[in-house]
C-alpha cells in the first residue's frame, strides 16, 4: 500500500477490526451489484470511497429526469446516458485508484458466467421479484454472500443471505411465493428518497463486514425500517426445509 492509499483509507486503517491488513483484502475484493438505482448508487459510493478494489456495476437502463430525486450517483448532465456510464464517471472521480467494470445490460446467466468466479460478494439493488428470485439461485448455487435490500414508499428492508454457510436461508425461504405480478414499482407507489441511500449505505457496510468477516452481520435477520417514524425492527429469518432453492435434495 502506498503513502497516497494509507491516506486515503487511514480512517479504516485506524478501526482494529480493519487495519492495515483488512484494507489490503478491501483493495483485492470484487463485488458485483446488481442496478444503480436508489438503492445501488448509495452501495456503490460507499463501496468505492472505501477501496474496494473491483466493483462490477451492472445496469441496463438510461438516466432519466426521475431518477434524480434519489439516484445520487447521477447527475442533470446525466439525462440520457446509461446508468452504468454516469455511475463510471461519477466513481472514478470519487475514487480513480479502483477499477469499475460497467454492464451496460440485463444481469443474465450469460453475464454471470463471464464475471462469477471472480466476485466475492453480490448487492442486489435491483426492483423487481424475477430479477432478485434469479440472483438468489445464481448465488446459492456459487455459494456467494448475497447483500438484499428494497424499498418502497417509507418501508425499507435489508438482509444477508450468506451462502457460504450451509445454515443461511436464502430469499426464497423469506418470499417463498413471490411473482411478478406482486411487484410494487416506485414510479406507481413512490419512494421516500432518503431512505434510498440509508438502505444502500446499509447494504455497503454489510459488505465489507462480510468481506473481512467482521462483527455480526444481518445474517438470518431481516431488518425492517419504517422512514416515517424511523422505528427500527430486527426479526430472524429461518431456512425453510422445504425451500425450492436452498432445501437439501
Amino acid at each position: 500500500m502506498n503513502d497516497d492509499q494509507l491516506l486515503r483509507y487511514s480512517r479504516h486503517i485506524l478501526l482494529p477490526q480493519i487495519d492495515i491488513n483488512g484494507q489490503e483484502k478491501l483493495s483485492k475484493s470484487c463485488v458485483l451489484i446488481v442496478g444503480l438505482g436508489g438503492l445501488g448508487c448509495p452501495a456503490a459510493l460507499y463501496l468505492a470511497a472505501s477501496g474496494i478494489g473491483r466493483l462490477i456495476i451492472c445496469d441496463s437502463d438510461q438516466v432519466d429526469l426521475t431518477n434524480l430525486q434519489r439516484q445520487i450517483l447521477h447527475t442533470t448532465q446525466s439525462i440520457g446516458l446509461s446508468k452504468t456510464s454516469s455511475a463510471e464517471r461519477a466513481l472514478n472521480q470519487i475514487n480513480p485508484t479502483i477499477e469499475i467494470v460497467p454492464l451496460a445490460e440485463r444481469i443474465t446467466e450469460h453475464v454471470i458466467q463471464a464475471h462469477i468466479t471472480q466476485v466475492d460478494a453480490i448487492i442486489d439493488a435491483s426492483d423487481n421479484f424475477t430479477t432478485r428470485n434469479f440472483i438468489n439461485q445464481i448465488c446459492y448455487h456459487y455459494k456467494k454472500p448475497l447483500i438484499s435490500g428494497a424499498v418502497i414508499r417509507f418501508e425499507a428492508q435489508v438482509t444477508v443471505f450468506d451462502h457460504r454457510k450451509q445454515q443461511s436461508p436464502c430469499y426464497q425461504c423469506l418470499f417463498p411465493k413471490q411473482s411478478n405480478d406482486s411487484d410494487e414499482n416506485c414510479a406507481v407507489m413512490g419512494v421516500f428518497a432518503p431512505l434510498a441511500g440509508v438502505v444502500g449505505s446499509i447494504q455497503a457496510a454489510e459488505t465489507i463486514k462480510v468481506l473481512l468477516e467482521i462483527g455480526e452481520t444481518l445474517s438470518g435477520r431481516l431488518l425492517l425500517l419504517d422512514g416515517l417514524t424511523m422505528q427500527l425492527r430486527i426479526v430472524k429469518i429461518n431456512k425453510d426445509p422445504e425451500c425450492s432453492v436452498c432445501a437439501p435434495s
